[in-house]
């Protein structure tokens, strides 16, 4: 009889706890966990600030806008950096999240651009040791398609808490370490730009020249979403990433773009939903890399890697 009773208490604490958390998780889902315990929405949107969270968010949902609340910052000129564990924890703290905390990411949803903001928050938690947390598929746009969703106003009441972080250096790469693995042919370097980007046509203002990281392949992170800004079906994500970026022979991918903004969209689709382990994040990006003029760049064409690529008929976004 113990026993007994011993399972159904155990049977139904495991149904009152939060579900495991699942990189993506759909508005139906979410919508389905409201008022329940250990879930966190965290509402990153941009644009007007707090009016545009108070003019209309997830019910119980807080505001850590993506651009000014802190998520990143600039180290030394160079803007989209991760900022000091202590920032990040006080941040964090500050939402009412602490280290049980099921955190569910909320985007505007706009387009594939957009995604990166809530892959680099996304990032960030894991980076910090904490695994769960989600990303509302759709985001903020997802979650109004139909019209029939709960929609709250107003200012958000805050409860802080205390978050302790955990770090796992892995995940980011800094650019000594870049520069000390440019000859190591177990280092692939994964450029997340547009094409006019990549081969040197233009640039983003904060890089000091046009370019590439050497020898690096081309993997624009727009590929990854449909037309309306969604990802793409897994088995479609699969198909896009060429064969180099999951050979056994590369021990370490490094994730680029200009400041580990869409970098944070590749490494989202190569770790989390392709189950990649070997993927790390370079804030510095492009930015960083090219504020010293004794760093290499190439420019123009494709890399040596690229023709590879379309020589053996694999996929490569930027050839």
């Amino acid at each position: 009889m113990r026993l007994l009773i011993l399972s159904l208490l155990l049977a139904g604490s495991l149904a009152a706890a939060a579900p495991a958390a699942e990189p993506l998780v759909s508005a139906d889902w979410l919508e389905g966990q409201l008022g329940g315990a250990g879930v966190r929405i965290v509402d990153i949107r941009n644009g007007g600030a707090d009016e545009t969270f108070d003019q209309g968010h997830v019910p119980g949902a807080v505001h850590g806008e993506y651009g000014t609340a802190g998520w990143r910052t600039d180290v030394a000129g160079v803007p989209g950096m991760t900022p000091e564990v202590a920032s990040l924890e006080a941040l964090i703290g500050g939402l009412g999240i602490d280290n049980e905390s099921h955190v569910v990411i909320v985007y505007s949803g706009a387009d594939a651009s957009d995604f990166g903001a809530a892959a680099r928050v996304y990032w960030t938690f894991n980076y910090l040791g904490h695994d769960d947390v989600s990303i509302l598929d759709g985001g903020w746009r997802g979650w109004t398609e139909g019209g029939d969703r709960p929609v709250a106003t107003g200012p958000a009441s805050v409860t802080p808490a205390t978050f302790t972080a955990d770090v796992r250096p892995d995940f980011l790469i800094e650019t000594a370490e870049v520069e000390a693995t440019l000859d190591d042919p177990a280092v692939l370097r994964l450029d997340a730009r547009p094409r006019s980007q990549y081969i040197g046509e233009t640039k983003a203002g904060p890089a000091r020249a046009p370019g590439r990281l050497p020898d690096a392949l081309g993997l624009e992170q727009a590929v990854f979403f449909t037309d309306d800004g969604r990802l793409k079906e897994r088995g479609e994500i699969a198909a896009l990433v060429p064969a180099e970026v999951t050979d056994g022979g590369v021990e370490t991918v490094v994730s680029y773009c200009n400041t580990g903004h869409w970098a944070a969209t590749n490494w989202f689709v190569l770790s989390e939903l392709l189950g990649q382990e070997n993927v790390r994040l370079y804030d510095a990006s492009m930015t960083g890399w090219s504020a010293d003029p004794a760093r290499p760049l190439e420019i123009g064409g494709e890399s040596l890697l690229a023709q590879v690529s379309r020589w053996v008929g694999a996929p490569c976004a930027t050839c």
